[in-house]
């Protein structure tokens, strides 16, 4: 009888490697079923959504070495190893797997067209071929959305509302982000309409943001868009430190930015995703398929602000911003 997988624990139990022998086990041999889990990001980076996630299976009755096995693969914030990690995945024969974000999801479909996928967070998964239409994805793909219309044109409206009169924004991409090409378009649609010019800047790495963000400010930005992406939120303290130091008041989607000294976020709330996903994934292991389960839909939005920050850079953060605000951290 081969011996049971031995796990590395993480995040309250979730398993980082496995044994050689484990991996040659085939499924029909299980007693549990096996979840895959592909996060593009660092262990420390991810921690305070993937934390959410597990904790959530836990609470409906999947704890790791007891009623499901898991294993967790890091790209530690490199795009290019997602598709190996995929990969390896895969190759485990898993039951399912799980998605941290858009980048994991891509390599995780063009790894497997059997294995179902549930990711957390999904950018433009019709526009990047993830699924064939939200009502009914089609495929082994289904998950969380993080795009609800209008957002794009709520951040520039608060850009507008920090910096009366601002001609110019700027917006933070990572080149390597599929998803980065769309988020981009839309900011720009939305200011157009606002009488505002767009101009961009590229960062693939940590290296990168000092100078990309100093060449928005040199653009002539008076504020600035960061887009999600995994290198991003790994790198929130250090884009927090650099746009204050620059006195660049910027905007981010995700609460993270906020409590990692970043002024103001305003987006889908992402770790309330991060939980609705470990719900999809339960509805699988019980016998759904992912081609018949809708994409889901962001139920809230979120908008927090740092006041610190804003005293930082000089900023009087308007009454009826604070009012609406979710979180005002002082």
């Amino acid at each position: 009888m081969m011996k049971r997988r031995e796990f590395i624990a993480l995040c309250g139990g979730a398993a980082a490697a496995w044994p050689l022998a484990a991996r040659a086990q085939q499924p029909s041999l299980r007693r549990r079923p096996l979840l895959g889990y592909l996060i593009t990001g660092s262990r420390e980076g991810m921690a305070y959504l993937s934390t959410l996630f597990l904790n959530r299976l836990r609470e409906i009755g999947y704890t790791d070495g007891q009623t499901i096995d898991i294993v967790i693969r890091y790209a530690d914030a490199d795009v290019a190893r997602l598709p190996a990690l995929a990969d390896e995945l895969v190759r485990l024969q898993p039951d399912l797997i799980a998605a941290i974000d858009p980048p994991a999801a891509l390599a995780a479909a063009r790894a497997t067209a059997s294995v179902p996928i549930v990711a957390a967070i999904l950018n433009d998964p019709v526009r990047l071929g993830l699924v064939a239409s939200y009502a009914r994805p089609g495929g082994n793909v289904t998950g969380i959305l993080s795009q609800v219309e209008g957002l794009p044109g709520k951040q520039v409206d608060i850009a507008h509302e920090l910096v009366p009169g601002i001609t110019v924004i700027g917006v933070l991409v990572n080149p390597a982000n599929a998803t980065h090409t769309y988020q981009r378009q839309e900011i720009e649609t939305a200011a157009a309409n606002s009488g505002i010019k767009v101009i961009g800047a590229e960062a693939r790495s940590k290296a990168d943001l000092g100078p990309a963000l100093r060449s928005l400010q040199h653009g002539g930005a008076r504020a600035a868009v960061i887009l999600r992406d995994f290198v991003f939120v790994e790198e929130f303290r250090s884009i927090a430190e650099l746009t204050t130091t620059m006195r660049l008041p910027a905007i981010a989607s995700q609460k993270a930015y906020v409590e990692a000294g970043g002024l103001i976020s305003n987006g889908v709330d992402e770790r309330d995703s991060q939980r609705r996903a470990a719900d999809l994934v339960a509805r699988i292991l019980k016998g759904s398929k992912p081609g018949e389960l809708p994409v889901e839909f962001p139920t809230k939005l979120v908008t927090s602000i740092n006041m610190k920050t804003a005293k930082a850079l000089g900023l009087a953060i308007p009454p009826i911003l604070l009012a609406t605000a979710d979180e005002v951290i002082e």
